[in-house]
């Protein structure tokens, strides 16, 4: 599986879960790979880990950013492949949403995305070869749920502004293109979890078999489950692609 060989890839929010098995997938197809997560312990244990590259990142801090990807280019000797995982998921009725907490969600999901990606592009326009540009969505971003307005919204703009950048883009060879999960199981579900606990007054894990449950495929997603899609998308195969989020959440949600 050399289907990325001599590609350099940068994943944001890739100490653990869905970031870490992009990695993992990455290296197994010949790229060279960066990880960066705001974990600076677990990034560097991750990184050792995998043989990646550790890159401490916090993507609410523009310097951060752009130190981040200074040392990536530094290691690899430039970036062809990004992607834009990091994100944390909020849920609350509408009459309980905060401003902070929209203020944390809407800098982390997406103007995190957005400045990550500008910076990552300015260096492909530079290096001049194109590029490709994966960044992550969401099924919430494809329809409301009624406690997870704030979640649901950041990956809705998650959506469009794949395609806003994916438009401005190609013209200088970059693809931008985005996948959008199901639920897909892992660590950061035990949070998940917790607030429909709380808000649907239900038990620990209830939430959890019922959504595994109400999967056409017959199960959430697993991290793996997302790793072909990311391959596809980073390689020459996607070249004619542009502007598309693509769902991988075992038959959830149609478009």
């Amino acid at each position: 599986m050399t289907r990325l060989f001599g590609k350099r890839a940068f994943i944001t929010g890739a100490a653990r879960g869905i970031g870490a098995a992009f990695a993992e997938r990455y290296l197994a197809e010949g790229a060279q790979v960066a990880i960066a997560d705001i974990d600076a312990a677990r990034v560097q244990e991750t990184a050792t880990t995998l043989g990646a590259i550790p890159v401490h990142m916090d993507v609410t801090d523009q310097a951060s950013i752009d130190a981040g990807i200074e040392k990536a280019v530094a290691a690899m000797g430039g970036i062809d492949i990004l992607i834009n995982n990091a994100a944390v998921f909020t849920a609350a009725p509408i009459t309980e949403i905060t401003r902070a907490d929209y203020a944390r969600t809407f800098d982390i999901n997406v103007a995190g995305t957005l400045f990550t990606m500008q910076a990552v592009a300015k260096q492909m326009i530079a290096q001049g070869t194109g590029g490709k540009i994966i960044n992550m969505a969401s099924q919430a971003g494809r329809r409301g749920e009624a406690l997870v307005g704030v979640y649901c919204a950041t990956k809705a703009a998650i959506i469009s502004l794949t395609q806003s950048a994916g438009l401005n883009l190609i013209e200088h060879g970059i693809n931008v293109n985005a996948i959008a999960p199901g639920v897909v199981d892992g660590e950061h579900w035990d949070g998940v979890d917790a607030f429909f606990a709380k808000y649907e007054n239900k038990q620990p894990g209830q939430k959890k078999r019922e959504v595994g449950q109400g999967v056409p495929f017959g199960r959430m997603g697993t991290a793996q489950d997302l790793t072909g899609m990311a391959v596809f998308l980073a390689s020459p195969d996607a070249n004619y692609v542009v502007a598309q989020t693509y769902n991988v959440d075992g038959g959830n949600w149609m478009s």
